[in-house]
């Protein structure tokens, strides 16, 4: 497994929260935590969303990108999930981090301080040059969409 060095500066409100960190040997992504007031927690509505901040701004190096992405444990529980999954943060960006939480769910659910609300998964990017041409390869496939490949003439889709 290769490692990669991200610097994380750490914004007042989130002072006294733990570092972002693996929760397991094995995990992909680390934590990413609710940055509120303690007294202040964000109740999202029922097929409302809001935008919680983490407190943390990230320096991801060049040639990376940062994916935010839901936890299982809040989508299985409570219908949470990042709105705008996955989220990328470029490595360019020098603000803070904040997640896009949206409820699914038939109830208000609230979002503390110190919360796990998303992960963070750092993911190599290749950039690609933009070639215009007059023709396009063509495939079995061609312009097939939106589930034209697990299609057959049988089935009541098909």
């Amino acid at each position: 497994m290769s490692t990669l060095n991200v610097p994380f500066l750490r914004l007042p409100h989130a002072e006294g929260l733990p570092a972002p960190s693996y929760a397991s040997e094995g995990a992909a992504g680390i934590d990413l935590i609710a940055a509120l007031p303690a007294t202040e927690p964000v109740l999202i509505a029922s097929k409302g969303w809001a935008s919680v901040p983490t407190g943390l701004m990230f320096e991801i190096p060049l040639g990376y990108q940062g994916e935010v992405r839901p936890r299982s444990g809040l989508a299985l529980r409570h219908a949470v999930t990042v709105l705008n999954s996955p989220g990328t943060i470029d490595s360019d960006y020098r603000g803070e981090v904040s997640v896009l939480l949206v409820n699914f769910g038939p109830e208000a659910f609230s979002v503390t301080r110190g919360m796990r609300i998303a992960q963070l998964v750092f993911v190599p990017v290749a950039r690609a040059t933009i070639i215009p041409v007059k023709s396009i390869s063509k495939t079995i496939r061609n312009a097939g969409g939106f589930g034209s490949t697990g299609l057959d003439s049988k089935s009541p889709a098909g």
